[in-house]
C-alpha cells in the first residue's frame, strides 16, 4: 500500500527531480498547495498573490522508503532557512514547508525540523512550516518531470539537491 507525502522546497521543477531518485518512490507530480485560490495557475501563483506554495506530492511505498526518510531528502534538497525563496527564485510560492495529512505526519515531521534544528547544521534558523495539507492542485501538464523532459539534472546548479541515491 502506497502512501502520500508533500513538501515545498522552491522551484518544483529540482524538488521533483530529486525525489524521483529515491528508491521506494513510486510517484511524483507537482502542483500548489495552502492557498486560498482554487484551481490556481502557474500564471496566478506566480503573482505572489495567491498563497500557494510549489510543491510536490510524493507516491511511496512505506516498505522501501520511510516517511523519515522521505523527510531526510527534504532537508537535503533546499536551504530550509530561507523565507520565501530558494536561490534566485523569490516569492512565497517558493517558501519551504511541510503538508501533512495524519497526525503521525505532524508528528514526524515536528520531530524531525527539531532534529535539525539541534544538530547545528545551519547557522540559520529553520524557516520552515509544518501545516496541514489540504488541497493539492496539479500543475499544467508542461510543469510534470521538467526537468527529466528536458534532460536537465537540477534548476540552479548552485543550489543544494545534487544528492545522488
Amino acid at each position: 500500500m502506497s502512501e502520500k507525502a508533500m513538501f515545498g522546497a522552491g522551484c518544483f521543477w529540482g524538488v521533483e527531480a530529486i525525489f524521483r531518485r529515491v528508491p521506494g518512490v513510486t510517484e511524483t507530480a507537482v502542483g500548489y498547495a495552502g492557498g486560498h485560490l482554487a484551481n490556481p495557475t502557474y500564471r496566478d501563483v506566480c503573482t505572489d498573490h495567491t498563497g500557494h506554495a510549489e510543491v510536490v506530492q510524493v507516491t511511496y511505498d512505506p516498505a522501501e522508503v520511510s516517511y523519515e526518510e522521505m523527510l531526510g531528502v527534504f532537508w537535503d534538497a533546499h536551504d530550509p532557512t530561507q523565507v520565501n525563496r530558494q536561490g534566485p527564485d523569490v516569492g512565497t510560492q517558493y517558501r519551504s514547508v511541510i503538508f501533512f495529512w495524519t497526525p503521525e505526519q505532524e508528528a514526524a515531521a515536528r520531530k524531525s525540523k527539531a532534529a535539525v534544528e539541534a544538530s547545528g547544521r545551519f547557522r540559520r534558523p529553520i524557516a520552515t512550516e509544518i501545516v496541514p495539507a489540504g488541497t493539492f492542485y496539479r500543475a499544467e501538464e508542461y510543469h510534470q518531470r521538467y526537468l527529466e523532459k528536458r534532460g536537465a539534472a537540477s534548476c540552479h546548479p548552485d543550489i543544494k539537491g545534487q544528492t545522488s541515491f
